[in-house]
């Protein structure tokens, strides 16, 4: 919910089975929901989540829809792009689709011997040294309206997201 306001979590997923999804479920205090939908269109998903969490908690929400499919790209496109190193931290940027293209970041010049960013179609994996986390281009990224396109979560947060969407697959 953009770290601004507080929702709690058992009331947005009261909201999404109210809005129908089946098999809701949260993860962390961070705005992280599961479900099923009858609808594959996640654009559609989208715009219904917004508006219906707009008018319930009177706030511009701007929500972020990942389907299995495309969770288990972005885990494959992880592996192969990050060695895990304690010397660095791993973020997925989860773009919304107004933002969604390689070029999102034009006009912000990464610094390769701090940072690395993959696109992968939906995201953008940064990974950074620890040692060099202020000095990063990606910090530029905050203070730019595009970040509003955009949320972040650290790879263990996706990692543990999409082992979640894989139960639910399994039932």
């Amino acid at each position: 919910m953009g770290g601004r306001n507080i929702v709690s979590m058992a009331s947005l997923k009261a909201n999404f089975e109210h809005m129908g999804f089946q098999h809701v479920t949260t993860y962390i205090n961070s705005g992280n929901v599961l479900f099923r939908a009858a609808s594959i269109d996640g654009r559609d998903l989208a715009r219904r989540i917004e508006r219906t969490l707009s008018r319930k908690y009177h706030l511009e929400v701007k929500a972020v829809v990942r389907s299995y499919a495309e969770m288990a790209r972005l885990m494959k496109t992880m592996a192969s792009a990050w060695k895990s190193d304690r010397r660095w931290r791993y973020n997925v940027i989860f773009l919304r689709p107004a933002v969604d293209s390689e070029r999102v970041l034009a006009g912000i010049e990464i610094k390769r011997a701090l940072e690395r960013v993959v696109y992968c179609p939906g995201t953008l994996l940064w990974s950074a040294r620890l040692s060099a986390l202020g000095r990063t281009a990606m910090l530029k990224l905050s203070t730019r309206p595009i970040y509003q396109e955009m949320t972040v979560r650290n790879a263990n947060t996706t990692t543990m997201v999409f082992a979640l969407m894989q139960r639910m697959q399994a039932r």
